[in-house]
């Protein structure tokens, strides 16, 4: 296991037993679950667009992993991280997208635009793009900040419809100009029931929050009704994100 500091995270690059490569994140970071449960969401609603992201796979760590490993601060994340973690295929040789070398059809642009402000993605800027250039494919990585209500969850109703400001700082607002085609091809590939079947994929392991009551069920339950209210408010946030481009001439 190859330690990848990034960010406030400490992912790792790891080998499984099929053979192949991932970069692990685990349950055990700063954000614990909700970080994994946003980077399920996030990344199984990408691909439901159509959009590149790498292959999203659990990853069981057993108690015993890490036992000789020498840094201290990982051993304790290992420690903490026993149990369900989340692993994404690594492209190797993939580099970072850069908006100045490489410019993207307009319509790719919205659509990701279009999936950020539906998850309120707060981690698609020029400082930290997340996205990856594959084989000249442009691949989406690090869902992890989305979602960001969950860290509060009082008054979740009132923010699934509300304003998304951190969509002035998208790395790719610049080049997203059509918005309103993005918005009626991405509401024609996501609807309720897809977004039902992504949160089902929600381990119970991952919704046994000691803040909170609520069961696994009632807690995809929130998941589902914030992004279902969310999504019938595109037509709100695309008009916020045409402004804030628009400010940006």
């Amino acid at each position: 296991m190859q330690p990848l500091r990034e960010g406030g995270s400490l992912p790792a690059l790891a080998g499984a037993d099929d053979g192949f490569k991932y970069v692990v994140k685990f349950r055990g970071g700063g954000h614990g679950v909700k970080t994994l449960i946003a980077e399920l969401i996030g990344g199984e609603l990408a691909r439901a667009l159509g959009l590149k992201v790498p292959e999203l796979v659990f990853a069981e760590l057993d108690e015993c992993f890490g036992r000789t490993e020498g840094d201290e601060e990982i051993q304790d994340l290992l420690k903490a991280s026993k149990g369900l973690n989340l692993g994404l295929h690594f492209l190797s040789r993939a580099f970072t997208y850069d908006p100045a070398v490489t410019k993207l059809d307009p319509l790719l642009a919205s659509k990701i635009v279009w999936l950020d402000s539906l998850i309120t993605n707060v981690d698609r800027s020029f400082r930290n793009t997340n996205m990856l250039i594959w084989y000249r494919e442009l691949w989406l990585i690090d869902h992890g900040s989305c979602l960001y209500f969950h860290y509060n969850w009082d008054g979740w109703e009132k923010k699934a419809t509300g304003p998304f400001p951190y969509i002035k700082d998208h790395v790719l607002l610049a080049q997203a100009t059509k918005l309103e085609e993005a918005d009626r091809i991405c509401r024609e590939l996501i609807n309720e029931e897809k977004i039902r079947e992504i949160v089902q994929m929600i381990p119970d392991e991952w919704l046994g929050w000691e803040s909170h009551i609520e069961t696994p069920d009632q807690l995809r339950s929130v998941y589902l009704s914030f992004l279902s209210q969310r999504l019938n408010y595109s037509k709100q946030f695309i008009k916020e994100a045409q402004d804030a481009a628009e400010a940006l001439i």
